[in-house]
Formats: structure tokens, sequence, C-alpha cells
């Protein structure tokens, strides 16, 4: 994944992943959920922690707290 191909680089042991919401729904859908889990899977699998994976709209920011997320990815 290009996610980490960074952090790799860089021998980083964890990150935290953004994206935005231009719509200015900040809620995670579905779709945000299952890619966090993906990542989760992915950079347990590359030694990397995810810790979290925020989401920012024009006036707000949520973050799905990864770090929770571990045990069900």
């Amino acid at each position: 994944m290009e996610v980490f191909s960074n952090p790799l680089r860089e021998r980083s042991t964890a990150v935290i992943v953004a994206h935005n919401h231009p719509s200015g729904n900040f809620i995670p859908s579905t779709d945000d959920i299952r890619v966090t889990q993906r990542l989760i899977q992915a950079g347990e699998l590359l030694g990397i922690r995810v810790l979290d994976h925020l989401i920012f709209s024009e006036n707000t920011s949520v973050h799905q707290n990864a770090l929770s997320m571990q045990g069900s990815a």
C-alpha cells in the first residue's frame, strides 16, 4: 500500500493516517472503517502500528481511534 511507502523508507514504527471529506460530513463511512481495518492489517504485516485514522472536513475533524479497532481487524 502506498500509505506505507514513506514510513517503510524512514523505518517508522507507527503512523497516523488522515483524509478529508469535502462534503463536510465527518462521520466515518462503512468504507472508512473497512479501510482503517485493512490499514491496521497491512501495518501489522509490515511491523508498523496504525495509531489513528483522522477525518477532516472544512470545519471539523474526527478520529476513528484505530487503536480500539486493533482487535476487530
